[in-house]
This record gives structure tokens, C-alpha cells and sequence, in this order.
């Protein structure tokens, strides 16, 4: 049984549900939110599974499992632009059992249950637009800004296990931009534009994949695209290695990208992903599949990390360059810099 009847790929500027008429663009990507808004209601989900990339985690993954949260929010970057007051509804049941899951597989998590917790925009955002009246609860989990490839993966498979054991339909969305840079300047709306040739063009590519419905190709493709068209923040653009883990991993997918704009320099995308028995194309790439996290990697240590440590001891068992095979020399997304520099985005 597939756990998991659909993901969407969703962004989470509050533009969008404050003041998408502004901006045309904006519009267009609000009509489209709300088309996903009624197709989640038609659904026959039981929770709504959400990853933000607006909710930066540094310690573990944090998982939301009060009942009912309810507070204002304000954006801390675009703050002019209003006070969101919400409501969200939790499925806590399925929360604490993906904490339970998650440390099965070695990977430190908590639940975050208390009257006051700061959500993050991207989850308000995108749960007032595409389930506004809370008709099915959801599971939000963080983005830990140190987590690797194998950990998200993980991280993916551990949500997967708990609906398993809850016996529970989920729709899996993350939000998340494509490019994330940002304008460095003031912007009128009429004035909005993706940030830079560059991040249209591996914008364009992307949606290319998912179009057709290569999730698995997409997450197998993140540390290059991060590299082009993402900034060295918290995203890094993680969320496509945990969409393709919760969903199965594969390429078995019928994509249609909704909508495409700039939001403030960003580029945002509202992307629909259905299961199918029919492969896109079967074009994945041989990344390693972890099932648990083997630990941390010593990043402050100053010593090998222990994963690096064991592709040398598999280089000299089998005489073959493993770093060249799958990057392992490669710093990926370890990079967290204080200052990516004007218009950075750290979603």
C-alpha cells in the first residue's frame, strides 16, 4: 500500500496569501494554490504532511504536534506586508509516532507541543490557503540546516513508517522555492522579475523534470541545482531529497506544474505530483539509499567523517574511486553561511 496518494510542491511567501493581487504573477500563483486547495478537499487524504523550508531546525528535527495552534504571525523579512492570525490542527497522534519512527532510525527528533511556538510562515501561509478550515489535520517537520543527503533521506523513510503504522492516507507537500534569491533592493511589485537569468534558466529545467514526472531524477539532481541557483542558507533545497523519500523513491509519478512566477526575486512554482504505474522515465541515478542515519558526520571534529571514512575503506577493498563516482569528496550542503551575501533568502 502507498501511503502517500500525492505531493505538491508549494511556495510559502506571505505575498501570496496577503496581497496576491498586487501583481499579476502573484495572482496566478494564488489561483493555482487554490485549485491544489480544492483538490486536497475532493481527496480522500487523512493528514496533509508538510516540510518547510522556512522552519530551520538546528538540533534534530523538530515535529509539530499541538492539537490546535493558534497565534498571529508576522514574517521577519517581509513584515510590512501584514499580520497573518492562524489556526493549525495537528495530527498528534501521527506526530509522536513519526518521532518514535524517526529515532528507530537513529535520527534525533522531539515533538514541539506548547501555546506560543513560532511557525513558520511557509506552513501559515500554505495551510490558510490550501486548507483554510482545517478540515484535515497535518504533520509540519523542520528543516535542520545540518542534515545531509543520507539524513533527509532518512528523515523521508521515518514519515513513511509512521502512516504505515497509523494506517493513514497522507498528501505530501513541501514548501519551498525553487531559486531563493531575493531582491537586495525594495521592489515595487509591478517591477517583480526572477532574480537572475541564470536561476530562469535551471528553474525551467526543474519544472522540466517534474513536469514529466521524475521525482527521483529531481532529488538525485538538488546538490547540482543548489550549486546554480540557490544561496548557502538553510533550504538547500533539501526538500526534494525528503518529497522523493516519503513518496516512494521512483520516477513512477504524472507531474503538472500549475503555475510558475517570481515571487519578490524567487522563483515559485506550484507543482502536482500523482502516483502512476507508469514510469516517467527510468533515468535514476545511483546515490546510496540509507535505510537509518549513521550519525553525525564531525563536521566541527576536524576528523574524517565517518561515512567518508568508509567509502575510503571501500575504495581500497575494491580499488575503485568511489568520491569520483557519487561526490563524496564534495562539501554539498554542508555549507550554512552567516552572510550568503544581499538579496539571500534563507528559505
Amino acid at each position: 500500500m502507498n501511503p502517500v496518494i500525492k505531493g505538491y510542491v508549494l511556495p510559502g511567501l506571505p505575498h501570496l496569501l496577503l496581497t496576491p493581487e498586487a501583481n499579476p504573477g502573484w495572482q496566478k500563483i494564488r489561483s493555482a494554490m487554490d485549485k491544489v486547495r480544492d483538490e486536497i478537499a475532493k481527496s480522500e487524504a487523512d493528514v496533509l504532511m508538510i516540510y518547510s523550508t522556512y522552519w530551520p531546525s538546528v538540533i534534530g528535527h523538530q515535529i509539530l504536534a499541538r492539537p490546535e495552534a493558534e497565534w498571529v504571525h508576522v514574517d521577519e523579512q517581509f513584515h510590512a506586508v501584514g499580520s497573518i492570525p492562524y489556526k493549525i490542527k495537528a495530527d498528534r497522534e501521527l506526530a509522536l509516532t513519526y518521532v518514535e519512527m524517526a529515532k528507530a532510525r537513529n535520527l534525533q527528533a522531539r515533538e514541539i507541543n506548547y501555546h506560543g511556538f513560532p511557525i513558520d510562515t511557509g506552513s501559515v501561509v500554505v495551510s490558510k490557503i490550501v486548507n483554510p478550515d482545517n478540515r484535515i489535520p497535518c504533520v509540519v517537520v523542520s528543516s535542520n540546516v545540518y542534515s545531509d543527503r543520507a539524513e533527509t533521506i532518512v528523515l523521508g523513510k521515518a514519515a513513511r513508517d509512521a502512516l504505515l503504522k497509523q494506517k493513514k492516507k497522507a498528501i505530501a507537500i513541501v514548501v519551498t522555492s525553487l531559486s531563493n534569491r531575493i531582491h537586495d533592493k525594495v521592489t515595487a511589485p509591478q517591477d517583480d522579475k526572477i532574480h537572475s537569468l541564470k536561476d530562469q534558466e535551471w528553474n525551467q529545467k526543474f519544472l522540466e523534470f517534474l513536469g514529466e514526472g521524475r521525482l527521483e531524477d529531481v532529488s538525485q539532481l538538488s546538490r547540482q541545482f543548489h550549486k546554480e541557483a540557490r544561496v548557502h542558507k538553510v533550504g538547500n533545497f533539501k526538500p526534494f531529497w525528503w518529497l522523493a523519500s516519503v513518496m516512494g523513491q521512483n520516477n513512477l509519478y504524472a507531474g503538472n506544474v500549475m503555475e510558475y512566477q517570481p515571487v519578490y526575486g524567487s522563483g515559485a512554482a506550484v507543482v502536482s505530483l500523482t502516483p502512476s504505474s507508469k514510469a516517467a522515465r527510468d533515468l535514476e541515478f545511483d546515490e546510496n539509499d540509507p535505510e537509518s542515519f549513521p550519525g553525525e558526520r564531525n563536521v566541527l571534529g576536524g576528523g574524517e567523517p565517518a561515512a567518508h571514512a568508509s567509502l575510503r575503506e571501500l575504495e581500497a577493498d575494491a580499488d575503485i574511486d568511489v568520491g569520483a563516482e557519487i561526490g563524496a569528496d564534495e562539501p554539498d550542503d554542508l555549507e550554512v553561511e552567516d552572510d550568503a551575501g544581499a538579496g539571500s533568502n534563507p528559505r
